[in-house]
């Protein structure tokens, strides 16, 4: 199997990459951190008009015509400059909903806007209760002739503090963790009856709950047939977990080699530590950790786009290996770094802080071994 990038890819990834690298330094990031709204508005218009907006998108609608590996080369390259702007959040979940349904209208309003950069979206699908189950929803919308009325609350919702869109699962029939009976719904984020929370989480994110009472939102909003969401939900749901696996890549990326490079320069009895044989030996293994993640992403990556039939076992596998190579990448730069690793000042800590927001999003690990499990051995 060829494992190399076309050439758009490959400057696709450079393209990145050096945007990262002379516009997206630590300082930057930390200021964006510290704004109010908790992105650069200048940075995504940036992004529009480098075309990184438009990767997944289908080019009947604008877009790149990218698939699951062009979208693995960006979120790698974002992760290693801890990009804050929602590129998981507006593109991936909230555009990837819109392309897979068959709501031609709101394709056509929507997708356009994202791929501009004048539309902030944001998938609201998680509550308190529900921890890691898509289908454990307790909002409910109840038809009303031609709309339907939400009422519901949604938590920790990414890009929920800056979005001018959302959408939002709701029940339309069923019980409360039933896997028929979810509804897709978009309505404005400043829609009557929508009430918004925003708060910061401690890798820097800006998430929000959001509160619906009695909203009102037209039936040509639904996304795909009533009560099917789930049809919609479960690729994209897979598609961001393989984004944020290669977001995770990136990281560990840094990380390994920040801290070769500190133990080149940080000298004890005379000498760099990075001579001591001991800590070679524990280098080595981060290495290591971090070349199986990356050969488990590609597996992934290249079984979804194939269409394999591994290819939902393989996606659970990753998402556990991320969990485990992630803890052992950023604890031993920590250790490694001393007690400069946990400061703010270094960027270290940063890097870890991320990486345990992901190993939570979209289920920890724990959670996708069992589905592993379920998925090979019934």
């Amino acid at each position: 199997m060829n494992f190399d990038f076309t050439e758009e890819q490959t400057m696709l990834r450079d393209s990145v990459a050096r945007y990262v690298q002379d516009s997206y330094d630590f300082e930057t990031r930390r200021k964006i951190a510290d704004s109010d709204a908790g992105i650069s508005r200048e940075h995504w218009r940036t992004f529009a008009e480098l075309g990184w907006l438009s990767v997944p998108f289908a080019e009947e609608f604008g877009g790149f015509g990218g698939n699951h590996v062009d979208t693995m080369v960006v979120m790698e390259e974002l992760g290693k400059g801890l990009v804050l702007e929602p590129y998981l959040a507006s593109v991936l979940l909230f555009g990837g909903l819109l392309q897979r349904s068959d709501n031609g209208p709101l394709q056509g309003e929507y997708i356009p806007r994202v791929i501009e950069g004048s539309c902030l979206g944001a998938f609201a699908y998680l509550e308190r209760q529900s921890r890691f189950e898509l289908t454990d929803i307790k909002t409910r919308a109840e038809s009303a002739g031609d709309a339907y009325t939400l009422n519901g609350e949604k938590v920790a919702v990414f890009n929920g503090a800056n979005a001018d869109t959302l959408i939002v699962s709701a029940r339309t029939a069923g019980g409360q963790s039933d896997r028929e009976g979810i509804s897709l719904f978009l309505l404005p984020a400043d829609a009557a009856g929508v009430t918004v929370t925003p708060y910061g989480m401690m890798d820097g994110q800006r998430v929000a709950n959001i509160v619906l009472e009695n909203v009102s939102v037209p039936a040509g909003n639904r996304l795909g047939a009533e009560g099917d969401g789930m049809a919609l939900m479960e690729p994209v749901v897979r598609d961001a977990i393989l984004a944020l696996c290669a977001e995770a890549l990136g990281i560990m990326a840094q990380l390994n080699a920040k801290t070769l490079e500190y133990t080149k320069t940080r000298k004890q009895f005379g000498v760099a530590i990075g001579s001591f044989q001991a800590l070679q030996h524990r280098m080595v293994d981060t290495f290591m950790a971090y070349e199986q993640t990356k050969s488990l992403l590609y597996r992934a990556v290249c079984e979804v786009e194939e269409g394999a039939d591994t290819a939902a076992s393989t996606v659970h596998a990753l998402k556990v290996q991320v969990d485990k190579a992630g803890r052992q990448v950023f604890g031993e730069a920590i250790q490694l770094h001393g007690g400069m690793g946990l400061t703010d000042e270094l960027d270290i800590g940063h890097f870890a802080k991320r990486l345990m927001m992901i190993n939570t999003t979209f289920g920890n690990a724990d959670h996708h071994q069992a589905a592993f499990n379920a998925a090979r051995y019934g």
